[in-house]
């Protein structure tokens, strides 16, 4: 995850923070938290992309998260446009990527 990229744009920051609000409607928790979101790209002219991945190839709800991340990253000033990648490569894994606190409260030691 490249939340913590010091080098990023104050509007790639703000991207992470919206992102932060969206929640996995099954677990309900931080999709940004889960470690869901692998990465966020803004370009000069406003255009953002988002790498994400889902908990399964087969997660029910990856339309909705994807629609949910395309509508908090528009709200930010200064975005023009928004795609919203699935990628499967790394495959999640909530022990490497997951929070401390999502760790605990999936109770993942």
């Amino acid at each position: 995850m490249t939340d913590t990229d010091t080098t990023q744009s104050p509007m790639t920051d703000e991207i992470w923070t919206v992102l932060k609000t969206v929640e996995d409607p099954e677990l309900h928790m931080s999709v940004v938290e889960l470690g869901l979101i692998y990465d966020v790209d803004v370009n000069d002219e406003g255009m953002v992309t988002v790498d994400m991945t889902l908990t399964s190839p087969a997660c029910p709800v990856g339309p909705l998260l994807q629609g949910m991340i395309y509508h908090k990253a528009m709200d930010v000033d200064g975005v023009e446009d928004v795609e919203v990648n699935l990628v499967w490569s790394p495959p999640w894994d909530p022990k490497a990527m997951a929070s401390e606190e999502v760790k605990m409260a999936l109770g993942i030691w």
